[in-house]
């Protein structure tokens, strides 16, 4: 079965189209929330603080026979003077056994008065899974500034080996394709985060960028195929050329594809809490760059030469017009 994409290449463009813009409308509320007041919600990791999980201990009797009332975190958080931190419950072997709190910079006495008050409230918290981050925020906007340096000049060095490698329009749609990937991971992680509170750390940069390398291949893949099919097939229209190149590369495209989307999910389940979100941005962005190789590089590419072609035969018709009225 021969796949012809260029025939319905609106129908993707439209599909990306919309994810694009619900990424984009999460971004503008989430800008809008008082406790986020960026994009995405951010992590430790930018914005500095402290980050304090408790859970509690089930093996005591009657320790988790009751849920922990939220309401009743905050209220102790607000008498230890934190009252504008961010709380969360935390899932444990499937009940919601652990709070996660995010606040300002706290000394060790602060850290330990809290705990203590809190497990006067909720129960006893077992002392195994008790985690405590805390990171300047000096430390935290340098790694985002440092993170977004490291985007800007990918881009710009893929822009520069495309144009070498290839053409320049070949690039250029190159990038199209790795700015579709990149908001799309993006915004989903946006939605992700005012629907379940889920926050970007250092890894999510370091995911933005294996993204970035893994989408521009698969592109790679496909335009070299196209370019040698160009030389050898000049008359051939272009929008057979790239169906056929694609045709050709799908299988290839595809089985490199779920190999790695079956390692990732697996780094999903069982790899931790640490590297969930990590594998999710992977998951997402990894399936994204396939799709956009082949029905958003390929087909702009198309479109872009049959323009050029295009306006090409209409500036050579009054030429041959004139011409003709002249011969006779």
């Amino acid at each position: 079965m021969k796949l012809s994409i260029n025939k319905s290449r609106s129908l993707w463009w439209s599909i990306s189209a919309a994810i694009i813009l619900a990424g984009i409308i999460s971004m503008v509320i989430s800008w809008q929330q008082p406790n986020i007041h960026a994009p995405l919600r951010p992590g430790l990791d930018f914005i500095g603080g402290t980050r304090l999980q408790f859970v509690r201990d089930c093996t005591k009797p009657g320790n988790c026979d009751k849920p922990i009332d939220i309401n009743a975190v905050r209220e102790v958080a607000k008498a230890q003077g934190l009252g504008d931190s961010s709380i969360q419950l935390v899932s444990e072997n499937g009940a919601e056994n652990g709070v996660l709190i995010r606040s300002k910079d706290l000394s060790v006495d602060q850290r330990t008065n809290l705990q203590n008050a809190l497990s006067q409230q909720i129960g006893a918290f077992d002392p195994q899974k008790n985690q405590i981050d805390s990171v300047g925020p000096t430390l935290g906007k340098e790694l985002l500034r440092s993170g977004i340096l490291a985007l800007i000049v990918s881009f710009i060095g893929i822009t520069i080996y495309m144009s070498f490698r290839f053409q320049f329009d070949y690039a250029v749609f190159a990038i199209v394709a790795l700015l579709h990937d990149i908001l799309i991971t993006v915004g989903a992680f946006s939605i992700l985060g005012l629907v379940a509170g889920i926050e970007v750390d250092s890894l999510f940069i370091v995911a933005l960028l294996t993204i970035t390398g893994f989408s521009v291949n698969d592109t790679v893949v496909i335009y070299d195929r196209i370019r040698e099919t160009i030389k050898i097939h000049p008359e051939q229209p272009i929008a057979e050329i790239v169906d056929d190149a694609v045709n050709q590369t799908l299988t290839r495209s595809i089985n490199t594809t779920l190999t790695v989307l079956l390692t990732l999910s697996a780094i999903f389940l069982f790899g931790g809490e640490t590297l969930r979100n990590f594998s999710l941005a992977l998951i997402i962005g990894f399936t994204m760059g396939a799709y956009s190789s082949i029905f958003i590089a390929s087909t702009l590419l198309t479109w872009w030469r049959e323009r050029g072609q295009s306006q090409m035969v209409e500036s050579l018709e009054p030429i041959d017009t004139s011409t003709s009225s002249q011969d006779s």
